[in-house]
């Protein structure tokens, strides 16, 4: 599986920006995506997910209720719909995708074989 990230740019505080993540693979619908954020000086930390065994979707506290991610199969994408944008949102966002994550791991960039070079987001104040 190849994955490849796209949509982000500059955008002003309260903005929003959609993301793309376009994956390779027949297969792709049946394994586990999510994606990452790494600001500049700080380490790569999770944003969202949806693990592909029950369907459930996972937000970090810091996006929920103002990030949506939702996946278009017969394009075999998935989105991340960013609303409500903050300067502290700015980062290289990456997807990632795995056929095996289980939910305790669904956070973990370890439990991720498959990752997308990433699309940098800024937000200005």
């Amino acid at each position: 599986v190849q994955l490849q990230a796209s949509g982000g740019g500059l955008v002003q505080t309260g903005g929003s920006l959609r993301l793309s993540c376009a994956a390779s693979g027949r297969t792709f619908h049946r394994y586990t995506v999510a994606w990452f954020r790494q600001a500049p000086g700080k380490e790569r930390t999770f944003v969202a997910g949806k693990k592909r065994s029950n369907n459930r979707i996972y937000y970090a506290d810091s996006v929920k209720d103002r990030f949506t991610i939702s996946e278009d199969n017969a394009k075999n994408t998935v989105y991340l719909q960013m609303n409500s944008l903050r300067p502290e949102d700015t980062a290289v966002y990456y997807c990632a995708a795995d056929p095996s994550v289980i939910s305790s791991t669904l956070a973990s960039q370890s439990a991720y074989v498959y990752w997308g070079l990433g699309t940098q987001v800024t937000v200005s104040s």
